[in-house]
């Protein structure tokens, strides 16, 4: 059962290995209402999850540390495990799958741990260490499921009611659930008037639909670059304590949380993942009634693989219409490049890649394709740009 001691206790425990993450006021990223960011991101680790696996770690009997311990984790969890484990002179093995981020892979090695790749996702990962607990008796530490690492989770929440008391709401990502019945159930506990707004990815619903339905669905798969919430079955648990003190769950797609990244790099300086950006994703783009109120958005992780992160920015750009990429028909004589060229110009946009193909089976003999990729300044920006060319006699063909 998890209680407000324990979360106390928690905090306690954990004041000489994590830090109080620090609440930035986001004076630029929205304009109906305040938007703090709680950065976890540059937390001990990079992610929040440090804070449950270390009490949860630190919690077990001597015999159980004299047997080890035994995790599973996409990346951030891993790294929690690895740290505390390495803290108390315990072996660990962590279960990962083998889509995990070398970044993280490599990370979890760092700290001391030994690391089992599996193929598949997180659940794979999950049932491989369930499997390998039973044969060496080895203590499982559970990345969300369990009210220890549910309690250091919620120590979160009393820093944020700390920092910022007369915050209106919190809004939290999930994947299996922990961060936000930790979060939760501290918030609620101490003032049931904030309201609670959790975020998953549209291609990894599985609380969401599990809280839509009264029942744990578990997802056929999960598709989202946000691994650290890609995860398929919610838990026992933390599907009781969402159900009971969690006000609404709502979903964001991939487009959204690469926007919302974006806008962290460039207007707060902050790198966060997927997974820690969905929450910001939600602010961003109106999933919850936050008009006039001072909101939290809790950023819980920063360990985003940096061989996707030009990908994720790229993906930013074109949503918010930054960067546009399109298809121009042009006849094949001389000059028709140069007229383009100044026609975009004149406009003000700046063309950073240019395509010209004469020989598509779909266009006239005396025809090609001129595909272009802008620098843009809104999608206003491109619909200008693409009238005018069209007012000039080229036609857009996609």
């Amino acid at each position: 059962m998890l209680t407000l001691d324990k979360v106390y206790h928690a905090s306690y425990v954990l004041k000489d290995v994590i830090r109080p993450t620090d609440m930035i006021k986001a004076t630029n990223l929205a304009d109906d209402f305040e938007l703090y960011l709680k950065t976890e991101n540059l937390q001990v680790t990079g992610a929040f999850k440090a804070r449950g696996a270390y009490y949860k770690i630190s919690q077990l009997t001597d015999e159980e540390r004299a047997k080890g311990v035994i995790a599973c984790s996409a990346g951030n969890h891993a790294q929690g495990v690895a740290l505390a484990a390495a803290k108390y002179g315990i072996k660990a093995l962590i279960c990962m799958p083998n889509s995990a981020p070398i970044s993280k892979v490599e990370a979890t090695k760092s700290y001391g741990a030994e690391v089992c790749l599996v193929e598949g996702t997180y659940d794979d990962a999950h049932d491989k260490a369930v499997e390998l607990q039973q044969q060496t008796g080895a203590t499982f530490i559970h990345p969300f499921d369990d009210e220890l690492v549910m309690a250091g989770q919620g120590t979160i929440g009393l820093e944020i009611l700390e920092q910022l008391p007369d915050v209106d709401a919190i809004i939290v990502p999930i994947g299996g659930g922990g961060l936000i019945s930790g979060v939760a159930y501290a918030v609620k506990s101490l003032n049931p008037n904030i309201k609670i707004y959790g975020v998953q990815s549209a291609g990894a619903p599985s609380m969401y639909l599990s809280i839509a339905h009264n029942a744990i669905e578990t997802l056929p798969g999960v598709n989202t670059f946000a691994d650290g919430i890609a995860v398929k079955t919610p838990g026992e648990h933390t599907f009781e304590m969402c159900g009971k003190y969690v006000d609404e769950i709502m979903t964001v797609t991939d487009d959204e949380t690469a926007t919302a990244i974006l806008s962290l790099i460039e207007k707060q300086k902050l790198i966060s993942e997927g997974a820690g950006a969905v929450s910001v994703a939600a602010a961003l783009f109106d999933k919850f009634p936050l008009k006039g109120k001072k909101v939290c958005c809790l950023v819980s992780g920063g360990n985003i693989d940096v061989t996707i992160l030009s990908r994720v920015i790229d993906r930013g750009l074109q949503k918010t219409g930054r960067l546009a990429e399109f298809t121009v028909a042009l006849t094949d004589k001389p000059g028709e490049l140069q007229n383009v060229s100044k026609i975009i110009s004149k406009l003000g946009a700046n063309v950073v890649a240019v395509s010209h193909d004469r020989a598509d089976l779909n266009t006239d003999i005396n025809s090609c394709y001129l595909r272009l990729s802008l620098e843009t300044r809104n999608h206003e920006h491109i619909q200008k740009i693409k009238d005018d060319l069209a007012k000039h006699g080229y036609k857009i063909v996609q």
